[in-house]
């Protein structure tokens, strides 16, 4: 059991028998006397993905997630879904297209992910923060670029389009943010 004071981002709880993630949490002090202090969350429900907020009160207790977090690896694209296998007993996991379709532009064969495990199937796949990219179509590096405000469009090995600086020529490895989708350097 938890209760309000434990939560913090990226807890999981369990609220209605499903797993879900706090994404925020805000305490608000009471403005007149004998009035609670109230927790505000914002969550998502890792099995239908939904983004919810619910409010408690201070010392509200919930029940913990029977959820795990394993080492994992993305194996391959099966057609529009994904196939994972978890590194800690081998077993593999697939997840649906709708879920797969926003992760895919960040994962090559071999990419290793934290798998959210629920009552032993695959819920939730975290991303590592940034990943190595190889940048296959880009404009020509334009001479004398610095790095300033300036970028070019650039399409990634996994089909992600992003911006990048003028300098950047096509065959270059970059560090792309998972959590955004944006440049952050040469690798």
């Amino acid at each position: 059991m938890f209760t309000t004071s434990d939560f913090k981002k990226g807890l999981v709880i369990q609220l209605d028998g499903a797993p879900c993630l706090i994404v925020d949490v805000t305490v608000s002090s009471p403005t007149a006397r004998g009035a609670n202090t109230m927790v505000r969350t914002k969550y998502r429900n890792l099995i239908t993905a939904q983004v919810l907020e619910k409010t408690f009160r201070s010392g509200d207790k919930v029940d913990e997630a029977d959820f795990e977090r394993h080492k994992g690896q993305f194996l391959y694209a099966d057609g529009a879904r994904g196939v994972f296998m978890d590194l800690e007993n081998y077993e593999q996991y697939e997840m649906e297209e709708t879920d797969f379709a926003m992760l895919a532009p960040f994962l090559l064969e071999g990419t290793e992910v934290i798998l959210g495990i629920f009552e032993g199937r695959m819920v939730n796949v975290e991303l590592p923060m940034t990943v190595e990219l190889t940048v296959t179509e880009t404009a020509p590096a334009m001479k004398n670029a610095t790095a300033t405000a300036e970028t070019k469009d650039a399409i990634l090995e996994t089909g992600l389009k992003i911006k990048v600086p003028p300098y950047l020529e096509s065959g270059e490895k970059v560090k792309v943010d998972t959590r955004d989708g944006r440049f952050i350097s040469r690798a």
